[in-house]
């Protein structure tokens, strides 16, 4: 197992042609396959706080451990100060939650939503701090607009990974407040159309230093299982620009996956994990699972995986034999309004 912990590089400029390095500069090695795991909908409330407990993600700990890379969009504050803001559900969770996720294998937290600023600016300050105390890496949320959209790079047996964060879902009310800008601390917001520009544009610059992309969006519509017109369009723009996987969450259920040719390009889209940790307790609300994806660093994804799921008591537990048998099948069937490809 090649697991990383956290380790990002710093940039350098490349000058690349036709994939060889500059005369001077001594040729690169040819990147190898690698994984990368990302999952759904997690925070610690109700139910789900069980899995502050130690062991609580014992479960599905092998299944993230397994993966070079492990990302999952974390909706939650995290902080036990500030004031809740003014909408129907806000959520917060103690510093060990990150700790929580880092002992079950996930090395990056994606934290583009519309939660991660439930408790305004203290909140997202304590985030920020709890994230560099405990050494997991967070994206899609930051001091500025700069920091808010740029990725996580790792390098992992020569394939250099950057991963991408940002959410289509914000209240109407605090979108405004909650949007990174170039003078205000928050998310990567791609609402508008400058928003999804600017990412656009991030992840085609990104292309010519990675060997692999991914982005990460929390976007779509509640209790849909199909793409809307808007994340259709997103996911063929960012296949166009550079992204090899496009993976997304917040339906609180799962939507299919499949390939997408964009631009010239080839890559992997899935626009629904569903719920992770989750206090969902039945129904399409607790199908949940890990997508494991093959990138091998030379454009597009070779292999896709997807690891199938229950919520019990608010934390996954692995399904096996024809229980996974027909989780697989269901999201499968989930592609025929995608217009996603198969392979």
């Amino acid at each position: 197992m090649r697991k990383l912990c956290g380790a990002v590089l710093a940039v350098t400029t490349l000058v690349v042609a036709g994939g060889c390095s500059r005369p001077d500069e001594p040729a690169r090695p040819d990147p190898r396959p690698v994984t990368i795991a990302v999952a759904g909908d997690t925070h610690f409330e109700g139910a789900s706080a069980s899995a502050l407990e130690p062991g609580g993600l014992q479960a599905i700990a092998p299944v993230l451990g397994a993966a070079d890379l492990a990302v999952v969009n974390v909706e939650t504050a995290i902080t036990d100060r500030g004031q809740a803001a003014g909408k129907k559900y806000t959520f917060r969770a103690p510093a060990s939650a990150l700790g929580a996720l880092e002992a079950a294998g996930v090395d990056v937290a994606a934290m583009a939503n519309n939660h991660s600023l439930d408790y305004g600016r203290t909140g997202l300050t304590d985030t920020l701090a709890a994230a560099e105390a405990e050494g997991l890496p967070v994206i899609g949320l930051g001091r500025d607009a700069d920091a808010a959209f740029a990725p996580h790079r790792a390098t992992v047996d020569d394939n250099r990974i950057a991963v991408f964060d940002a959410t289509q879902v914000l209240d109407s009310s605090l979108a405004t407040a909650w949007t990174a800008t170039d003078t205000q601390p928050g998310l990567a917001s791609v609402q508008t159309a400058a928003g999804r520009q600017r990412l656009v544009d991030a992840v085609e610059a990104e292309r010519s230093r990675s060997d692999s992309v991914v982005v990460v969006l929390h976007w779509g519509r509640e209790s849909r299982d199909c793409p809307t017109d808007d994340q259709q369009g997103l996911a063929a723009a960012l296949v166009a620009a550079g992204a090899d996987a496009v993976v997304g969450s917040h339906a609180h259920v799962q939507l299919g996956q499949g390939y997408l040719e964009s631009g010239g390009r080839k890559g992997f889209v899935d626009y629904g994990l569903g719920n992770f940790v989750f206090y969902a307790k039945r129904g399409a609300a607790v199908e949940t699972g890990v997508l494991e994806l093959t990138l091998p660093g030379t454009g597009g994804v070779s292999a896709a995986r997807w690891r199938p799921a229950t919520i019990r008591g608010g934390v996954p537990v692995p399904l096996e034999g024809e229980a996974a048998d027909e989780a697989v099948r269901h999201k499968e069937s989930l592609r025929s309004c995608t217009d996603l490809a198969a392979s």
